[in-house]
């Protein structure tokens, strides 16, 4: 969290007047510790309570602030007891409605009581309404203050209430104003060029803006003060990756000669297709990283079938062949299990040993597996996030090959690296999840990039149908006669809630459904909650078109590779991500054959849904897709970081903010090498606690 440089020791929190043990404990669960914590605990929005409005200039959905006289007030008894206030000024009428009351404010609103009130104004029954609007009686007749500055709304926690934040921060701004709380650390040759304001006056600013700014423009945090501080947000964060990348640079690593490529060239000969010149592209790439004694940090992305798994199977020799082992980790059983089968199929002609490593990896076997691992005499294990476990030891760990990494986050991460003895191992990271380059850039600046931007020949482009769920009944008959013609599909179920308990039971309703609906038609039934074997045993049920139509959850994801399967029915599919329908939707398309989705919804649609789904229609691009990801979701939520802590920006945003990104690079690797000191309060000031990652 934000603090000052070592030779001034910060104020502790408890020194703000009101701030006892319990408020403290609760300052703590937000990360704040001393004042000048607080003083970056930013606004989320802003009120503007600076001028009282009529009731004739009330628009619904505006906030504002009226003064009125009390005409009556009654309860109303419906469904649930409601006390109902009817007020007016001089050019209209309004109600104030509250659900929950006391009998001591059911008196106060007595007839010609005079009122401050502020809320959102809603269209009622039979008149304009504010609910549950904050109000204070007027006493006098004399006119009252209102508030000199636009009103700050911060993100709370359980038993702090706006008015204790803006208590708080007055008291910490009136120490601020002192010039004894925060050092300003940007050289002021880079506030002149971009024309920035000081640290305090940005601040400031931000806490108690004044009321002739325009309330959009803080909105959309595009005032100076506040661009300033996301430059130096930004900053900071291009800092603590830079210096990971550096800390991990000195480690040494296994130097896999170019000359080991003879287990890999024995591969590639042997197989029934060519590389594409991307793979080949790649392939080159990871060569060249392995081949020195520096650990390799490189994140391989492509699009859903564009051939990231033989390109990982390609490294993993190699460094084999040099005697060292290889980890290879997946984000779902599902997908382990389909890496295991692809592995073990390329590799066992070639007498490379392969085991599979889960949390349901129990007993004996799961011990062998340890005990072989450990000692050296097992090359390549294929796992889940059980590879993380304390117990999982390795004997002279190489490479870590990480599948969909963005599930993991780079905790994570970091701790399947520690897993190497006194040799750093490589990294390879794939992600079938494009990446738009302003994450690339920001979130992964501590990787190089390498990218698989070709299909391999053959593909042929899905075309994708938006339907309601209303022409079901088509849809199934559709399915049918593309079953009968030879070929096989999926009907992927999906729900809102995340009870895989209820997903399974929707899977097997429809599963009954369908069978029942298509006689003739072998249909199977997949979901989370099968054992291992069980899935096991469908799909490869499904690969030898021993089933026509497989009903699935979302378990199929990822990972699933059936060439003769060329039609694909997502229910329900306005619930899903971008990125979730691309990942289902790149289970079809893997053959020659012309292949179809149908994307059915439950109607009526929201605004969001129908941008999803048109989306999805109109493009095959994964890169495209997952820009329009970013412009709908936000980078937290594309990462899969927001549970992870990655990256909690507490007023920057990557792609509204994506112009800083370039700066806020150079200057970081300026700082570093001329003002380490100044590189390292940045880092304290904006990530505090969590800078421990890039010490690792």
């Amino acid at each position: 969290m934000p603090t000052t440089p070592a030779s001034q020791p910060p104020s502790p929190i408890t020194a703000l007047k009101g701030v006892g043990p319990k408020s403290a404990e609760r300052l703590a669960k937000l990360g704040i510790h001393h004042v000048q914590d607080i003083l970056f605990h930013l606004p989320i929005r802003y009120q503007d309570r600076t001028r009282v409005i009529c009731i004739r200039d009330l628009r619904v959905g505006d906030q504002a602030v009226i003064e009125v006289t009390v005409k009556h007030a009654e309860i109303q008894v419906g469904r649930r007891r409601t006390l109902t206030v009817s007020v007016s000024d001089h050019t209209g009428l309004l109600v104030l409605r509250f659900f929950h009351f006391s009998t001591a404010q059911q008196a106060a609103f007595k007839p010609g009581a005079r009122l401050r009130c502020f809320g959102e104004v809603r269209n009622g029954f039979t008149s304009r309404e504010l609910i549950h609007p904050e109000y204070r009686l007027i006493t006098d007749d004399g006119p009252t203050d209102v508030e000199a500055a636009l009103t700050p709304i911060y993100p709370t926690t359980e038993g702090m209430h706006q008015l204790t934040w803006r208590e708080l921060l007055n008291q910490a701004l009136a120490e601020l104003k002192s010039g004894t709380t925060l050092t300003e650390l940007l050289p002021k040759e880079v506030l002149d060029q971009f024309n920035l304001p000081l640290l305090p006056e940005a601040i400031h600013l931000i806490h108690r803006p004044s009321p002739d700014i325009p309330v959009k423009l803080l909105t959309e945090h595009q005032h100076p003060a506040q661009q300033r501080l996301v430059f130096e947000e930004l900053l900071a964060h291009q800092i603590s990756l830079r210096q990971l990348r550096e800390r991990h640079q000195q480690r040494a690593a296994p130097l896999i000669p170019l000359t080991c490529g003879n287990l890999a060239q024995t591969l590639r000969d042997n197989l029934p297709f060519q590389l594409t010149q991307a793979q080949q592209r790649v392939v080159q790439q990871i060569q060249t990283d392995l081949a020195h004694d520096t650990p390799m940090l490189r994140l391989a992305q492509g699009d859903v079938g564009s051939g990231k798994t033989i390109v990982a199977a390609l490294a993993a020799l190699q460094v084999v062949e040099a005697g060292y082992q290889v980890a290879v980790m997946a984000p779902t059983e599902l997908l382990a299990e389909q890496h295991y089968d692809n592995f073990t199929r390329w590799l066992t002609p070639l007498k490379i040993s392969i085991r599979y490593l889960s949390g349901r990896s129990k007993g004996k076997k799961r011990q062998h597996s340890l005990e072989l691992l450990a000692q050296g005499q097992l090359p390549l294990i294929i796992g889940t996030h059980a590879l993380f476990q304390a117990d999982v030891q390795f004997h002279n760990l190489g490479l870590i090959i990480i599948d969909e990494q963005h599930r993991f986050g780079v905790h994570q991460r970091l701790s399947l690296r520690a897993k190497g003895n006194q040799l750093q191992p490589h990294q390879l990271i794939m992600t079938a999840t494009p990446i738009p380059r302003t994450l690339a850039m920001t979130a992964y600046a501590d990787l190089d990039l390498s990218v698989i931007d070709e299909l391999p020949p053959g593909r042929t482009p899905v075309q994708t149908t938006v339907l309601s769920a209303h022409r079901r009944d088509e849809v199934i008959q559709r399915i049918g006669e593309n079953c009968r013609a030879g070929r096989q599909a999926y009907w992927v179920c999906t729900l809102i809630e995340e009870s895989e308990l209820l997903q399974c039971q929707a899977a097997e309703d429809a599963a009954s459904t369908l069978t029942e609906a298509l006689p003739g038609v072998r249909v199977g039934l997949i979901h989370g909650r099968l054992k291992s074997t069980q899935k096991e045993t469908l799909m490869q049920a499904f690969k030898q078109a021993e089933i026509d139509l497989l009903v699935a959850t979302t378990v199929i994801e990822v990972g699933v590779d059936v060439p003769n399967a060329s039609l694909m029915v997502i229910e329900n599919a306005e619930r899903l991500g971008l990125a979730q329908l691309h990942q289902l939707r790149g289970r079809i398309g893997r053959g020659s054959q012309a292949s179809h989705c149908v994307l059915m919804y439950q109607p009526p649609l929201s605004q969001l849904a129908q941008q999803r789904l048109s989306v999805m229609r109109d493009t095959n691009d994964g890169f495209i897709i997952a820009e329009k990801d970013l412009e709908i979701r936000g980078p937290g939520e594309v990462l899969g970081t927001r549970q992870t802590g990655e990256i909690a920006f507490r007023i920057a945003d990557l792609l509204r903010d994506e112009a800083w990104i370039p700066e806020a690079q150079k200057l970081a690797d300026q700082l570093l090498r001329q003002q380490p000191e100044t590189a390292q309060a940045l880092m304290r000031r904006w990530l505090g606690d969590k800078v421990h990652y890039a010490r690792v």
